[in-house]
């Protein structure tokens, strides 16, 4: 009886904790929701002007910055997804041509 009463004591003051934080973490996002954001940048003003160079990965061959999509992604066909895999497997090492017959025969 001692140690449910125990138990229940100690939840309940982690939930009161939870809670009051919840309402601080709360407090302070309204808090800085309203604060002007102008005046952020102006703290560090020595990095503010020197521009920072482009990741290698966007600029192509001569230098420039690539103004393009990096990812393109074409669809494929379930059909063709399944030729590659194949063939993917077949040109692993190890013994792949044991179940090459039963797939043929599919």
């Amino acid at each position: 009886m001692v140690l449910h009463l125990l138990y229940i004591i100690a939840f309940t003051v982690l939930a009161v904790l939870a809670i009051a934080n919840l309402i601080r973490n709360l407090i302070s996002l309204g808090i800085d929701s309203q604060r002007p954001y102008s005046n952020r940048n102006s703290a560090i003003p020595q990095f503010s002007s020197q521009k920072t160079p482009p990741h290698p990965e966007f600029l192509d061959e001569s230098g420039r910055l690539i103004n393009e999509p990096l990812l393109v992604m074409r669809s494929m066909t379930v059909e063709d997804a399944r030729e590659q895999l194949d063939a993917l497997y077949e040109s692993s090492p190890g013994p792949s041509n044991l179940n090459s017959e039963s797939r043929e025969e599919q």
